[in-house]
């Protein structure tokens, strides 16, 4: 069905798509969330007041949040394809977080009111009757969410879209809790035992677990989550991949919402390099990066004098005692003054967020142990947090 209705409506492969095609995608996708979700939704809470079944009227109200969830992917997509303003230069990606959050809280309370339904149930149980419509409407359910699981995981892969990969996720864990409706149906129709209190006491804290991670992964990219070190170290490789590059640092990815993101680094190149070659060579990298990563790429071009034998010596010894601490660890735009006698060593170590290492007292042993190698020379070390890369 979404398969026709793409190929009436959108025209267009799904693989690669330009922003404009990619919008279409998502809410067509969120349009027939929308539909299956009401559908089912209204099928069974007919079925559950008719049988007196709370386990299946809390799996109608989970559909419904799944109703609620489909309708934020397809006005999130449509709102984060809005272009910049002069008040929102980065977009309006995050609207789509900001959706995503308030779905959450409506699920955890929904969730909440349906186990207080459920334990009231428990201790004052009803009269709960298995008939044979109930059964098919939990059957048609498993099959249509299967469906939903099929086409969400395929498009989302496709259009890179993290939204439509947790709905998917969010339907395969539908198709279990229809399950277990429907198995405390036929414990019922096959035994006479009435278990559908528990039931609906397990659905209903499956939705409020639902619920708990939605806020999860909603709130984090709004606090500022750290980059996926996968897309992190892609960037370094992609840039070192050019030979006129002789290292990287300070690389940092904000996130401004799904396909709005911004990358910026420092790329260090010989000191003695023609300007416009360098020029060229950062614009070609930033186009691969776009191209690569969906990230727009803002590079600063580091020269570094690699002519300077005394400044290679304390480049050496000091990345050779950083490595001590693990990976991600490094020292970068090390400049040696020289005057008169004196001699000054200027440089910035990186230190990765998530090592749990102090760097001030870190600056301090490396001063030292430096110090006690190169007596002549008075250093001044700067200490750089690392947030791409994670430590172990």
């Amino acid at each position: 069905m979404v398969r026709l209705l793409a190929k009436l409506f959108i025209g267009a492969p799904p693989e690669n798509a330009s922003g404009a095609v990619r919008l279409k995608y998502g809410v067509l996708c969120g349009a027939c969330g929308i539909f299956f979700n009401l559908l089912l939704a209204a099928a069974k809470l007919f079925a559950g007041l008719v049988s007196g079944s709370v386990a299946m009227v809390a799996d109608a109200l989970n559909n419904a949040s799944d109703m609620l969830s489909s309708l934020v992917t397809a006005v999130g997509f449509r709102l984060s394809e809005r272009k910049p303003d002069n008040g929102h230069p980065y977009g309006h990606g995050r609207i789509e977080y900001i959706a995503g959050l308030l779905v959450a809280v409506l699920i955890l309370f929904m969730g909440a009111e349906l186990l207080k339904s459920s334990v009231k149930s428990i201790f004052s149980p009803g009269e709960t009757l298995a008939s044979p419509l109930a059964a098919a409407i939990l059957a048609g359910s498993v099959l249509v969410k299967l469906y939903m699981f099929a086409y969400n995981r395929a498009y989302g892969k496709k259009l890179g879209s993290e939204t439509m990969l947790t709905a998917a996720r969010d339907s395969l864990c539908d198709v279990a809790a229809t399950s277990a409706v429907l198995c405390s149906l036929a414990v019922k129709h096959f035994t006479g035992t009435d278990i559908d209190g528990y039931t609906g006491a397990a659905v209903s804290v499956f939705i409020i677990a639902s619920g708990i991670f939605a806020v999860r992964d909603t709130v984090s990219p709004l606090l500022g989550s750290a980059p996926d070190g996968k897309t992190a170290e892609g960037i370094r490789e992609t840039v070192l991949s050019h030979p006129e590059i002789i290292g990287i640092h300070d690389l940092m990815l904000h996130d401004y919402g799904p396909g709005k993101r911004f990358v910026s680094l420092h790329a260090q190149l010989p000191a003695g390099a023609d300007m416009l070659s360098a020029h060229d060579v950062i614009d070609k990298i930033e186009r691969e990066i776009y191209e690569k990563f969906g990230a727009e790429a803002t590079i600063h071009a580091d020269p570094t004098d690699t002519r300077d034998p005394l400044a290679n010596r304390v480049s050496e010894r000091a990345s050779e005692l950083l490595s001590r601490f693990g990976a991600g660890f490094s020292a970068h735009d090390i400049h040696v003054f020289r005057c008169g006698a004196e001699q000054t060593a200027i440089f910035d170590i990186s230190v990765p967020a998530g090592s749990g290492i102090d760097p001030e007292p870190l600056r301090k042993s490396l001063v030292l142990a430096l110090s006690a190698e190169f007596p002549d020379m008075h250093f001044v070390i700067r200490c750089d947090r690392d947030y791409s890369e994670q430590s172990d």
